[in-house]
């Protein structure tokens, strides 16, 4: 069983910072391509940003020079560094990391559970 865990959410202001971590364990013989989504409240889930195990980035356009998404390998752990943060940005975010199991012969996406990020003055 694989599980990808989220912390880091939470209230902050217009203009100001929040990290999220996202680390992924179980039965894990390498992790591939993680991301980062979000939700806002009655909208569609969007791609925020992805990495690639050798640390290849890509970012949606709304957080370009914003948000910086980065990895440790050792730890099965992704980061989002989120700066300059705007009330657009309220959303729920997800985590994806696509995982090759020990015991499976083919990798499959796996979602953490997803935190609450609110920017509000």
């Amino acid at each position: 069983q694989v599980q990808l865990v989220e912390s880091g959410g939470g209230l902050v202001q217009p203009g100001g910072s929040l990290r999220l971590s996202c680390a992924a364990s179980g039965n894990i013989f390498r992790v591939n391509d993680m991301g980062w989504y979000r939700q806002a409240l009655g909208k569609q889930r969007e791609l925020v940003a992805t990495i690639t195990s050798g640390g290849v980035t890509d970012y949606a356009d709304s957080v370009k020079g914003r948000f910086t998404i980065s990895r440790d390998n050792a730890k099965n752990t992704v980061y989002l560094q989120m700066n300059s943060l705007k009330a657009d940005d309220t959303a729920v975010y997800y985590c994806k990391g696509n995982v090759f199991r020990l015991t499976a012969g083919f990798p499959r996406d796996y979602w953490g559970q997803g935190t609450q990020v609110t920017v509000s003055s």
